[in-house]
């Protein structure tokens, strides 16, 4: 697979029936729940779950979703979602990138971009990142570039 960044964490999706809209492609709405579930999953791997939330009254909130459509995906389509963290100041806010890919003919149908802030879940205000969340996160941060 030919991704835009190096080591991608990718989830494998299938275009279902219920995600088709009367135009007769996967519907703009869906590819949101898509990131989300990506951006969830990843954090699940790095050993940020809901409960590790929970216990440390904190969690990342998007606060910015920025899409670019690149083509339609269809009804029994085999994609790959790949996400990557690629900036984060290490107190409130952590960037990711995504891009979408159908296999099958090596088509991005999708690349996007999310800003999180980090929240005190009990208050819903921003709060600083736990050193939990900077061990976690910080462990998917590309390697820095030498110059």
């Amino acid at each position: 697979m030919s991704w835009d960044r190096a080591t991608p964490f990718v989830i494998d999706l299938r275009v279902g029936a219920e995600d088709i809209d009367g135009l007769g492609h996967a519907n703009n709405a869906v590819y949101v729940t898509w990131l989300e579930r990506c951006a969830w999953r990843h954090s699940q791997r790095l050993g940020l779950d809901l409960a590790e939330y929970r216990r440390l009254d904190r969690a990342m909130a998007v606060v910015r979703h920025e899409i670019d459509y690149l083509a339609s995906a269809y009804e029994e389509d085999e994609l790959q979602l790949a996400t990557w963290i690629v900036d984060w100041d290490q107190r409130l806010k952590m960037t990711r990138h995504f891009q979408l890919v159908r296999p099958s003919d090596g088509t991005t149908l999708l690349r996007a971009q999310t800003t999180f802030v980090c929240i005190e879940l009990s208050t819903g205000k921003p709060k600083r990142m736990p050193p939990e969340f900077l061990e976690g996160y910080g462990a998917a941060l590309p390697a820095p570039q030498s110059t």
